[in-house]
This record gives structure tokens, C-alpha cells and sequence, in this order.
């Protein structure tokens, strides 16, 4: 993949493989001696929906554009960094098959103090949840035991909570 143009500490994978939080954490550290938090937010898949024709979900396939979906981002730790003055981010999407409570995402910054890195992690996530480019879709068990499979839509609550920081989509 071609230079981000993010300084060092600003990580962005897309990947299949599962993730270690504390090895990355560890990592998103590196004994930077202005560090005084780390915020993360580690995304899991939910088996149970409060749909009435679901008896849950049996797994969600994510697909994504290769290089595009990484640039989008890298975009987005370059605002966070801009509005929050973070110091570094991780940012890991998995990809693929995943089965009810596996992990998808983790998203760690780090900053001087904890408000900024809270801040810069809820940001960063909202933004992830409407601007990046994946493509979800569930296989949801239905009553009568047969299986459908959908794609899912944006959700207006997603793009309101992208709003409260405000930047305006159009997406749900």
C-alpha cells in the first residue's frame, strides 16, 4: 500500500485476522512520554436484534474497497488529530465471515488527557460507522428455522450521531 502520510503512531488495518487489544495497545503506546490516556472502544458482532421475525444473527460478511476504504480513514484520524490533538490512533476493521461475538473493530487513541481521547475515539467510531465504505451483510435466523440473507442499510441514528460533531450525511 502506498505511504499514508499520517506522522508514526497512526495505524489503519483492514485485515480478516482477528486482533490482540492489549498487543495494540501496547504498540499505540510505545512509551510516548506525552501519553497521559488511551481511549479504546472495541466493536463486537451482537447475535440478538429486537426484530420480531429474527430469532438472531448467525453471522455477518463485511466486504470493503481495497486502498479506498483505508484512505477514507486515514482521512478520518487526520481530522480527529486536527480537531482533537491527538498524539496517535489505531484504527482495525476485520473483514470477511464473522460469527455472533467475535470482535470487528477496535478504535485506540491517545492523548494528554482522557477527555480529548474519549472525544477523538466516539468521534473516530462515528465516523466509521457512516463514511467509511464497508458493505454489511447479516444471515439472520428466522422462526421457521430457514435463513434469509440482507444487506443493511444506514441507520439515521448513525448519521446523527455523526452530526453532533458536525458533519452532515445523507446516508439512512
Amino acid at each position: 500500500m502506498q505511504d499514508s502520510g499520517l506522522p508514526p503512531g497512526f495505524v489503519v488495518r483492514v485485515q480478516v485476522a482477528d486482533f490482540d487489544v492489549s498487543a495494540e495497545l501496547r504498540v499505540l503506546h510505545a512509551n510516548d512520554g506525552r501519553v497521559g490516556a488511551i481511549a479504546s472502544f472495541v466493536g463486537t458482532v451482537r447475535s440478538k436484534y429486537s426484530s420480531d421475525t429474527s430469532d438472531g444473527l448467525q453471522s455477518l460478511e463485511l466486504e470493503h474497497y481495497p486502498g479506498m476504504t483505508e484512505r477514507a480513514i486515514e482521512a478520518m484520524m487526520r481530522d480527529a488529530t486536527a480537531r482533537f490533538g491527538i498524539f496517535g490512533a489505531t484504527v482495525i476493521h476485520r473483514v470477511g465471515m464473522l460469527k455472533p461475538c467475535e470482535q470487528i473493530v477496535l478504535v485506540a487513541v491517545t492523548s494528554a488527557h482522557r477527555g480529548k481521547s474519549f472525544e477523538a475515539c466516539e468521534f473516530l467510531m462515528d465516523y466509521l460507522k457512516t463514511q467509511a465504505p464497508f458493505w454489511k451483510r447479516e444471515a439472520r435466523g428466522l422462526p421457521d428455522g430457514r435463513v434469509e440473507s440482507v444487506w443493511v442499510d444506514a441507520r439515521e441514528a448513525d448519521d446523527a450521531a455523526l452530526l453532533r460533531w458536525g458533519v452532515v450525511t445523507h446516508n439512512a
